[in-house]
């Protein structure tokens, strides 16, 4: 339960930044409060896709991987941002990326700082 809830601590953050670094990439909301919890909705979201989603794309993309030396990876982080980006939406979650640039983007950032998150934060491993 404790990596669970750091790993989404660490989504979060990794968000937080690309919403503020990444002006394709919004979170609205009509208090502090409510941006908090859809962002820690999102940070689940996220996390949930990269978790169910991300292993099968990497497997299904796997000659990709070994072509590119792996540089497919911002590819594929950016698909997983976007998808998020859809499910939010269908949540009715006040998160949104506009478009592929900004995912890539914001994929490249959320992959920096979250493992520097999860560096900084504490672990069961």
């Amino acid at each position: 339960m404790k990596n669970f809830v750091v790993k989404t601590v660490a989504n979060a953050a990794a968000l937080l930044v690309a919403i503020w670094l990444v002006s394709g990439i919004t979170l609205t909301g009509d208090s502090t409060g409510g941006k908090a919890w859809a962002l820690i909705l999102v940070a689940l979201v996220f996390g949930l896709v990269n978790f169910l989603v991300k292993p099968i794309v990497k497997l299904l993309t796997l000659p990709l991987f070994i072509l590119t030396l792996g540089l497919i990876t911002l590819v594929v982080n950016a698909l997983m941002l976007l998808l998020t980006s859809w499910l939010a939406d269908k949540l009715n979650l006040d998160f949104h990326v506009d478009g592929f640039w900004a995912a890539l983007v914001g994929g490249l950032i959320i992959s920096i700082v979250a493992w520097a998150m999860h560096m900084i934060l504490p672990d069961n491993d």
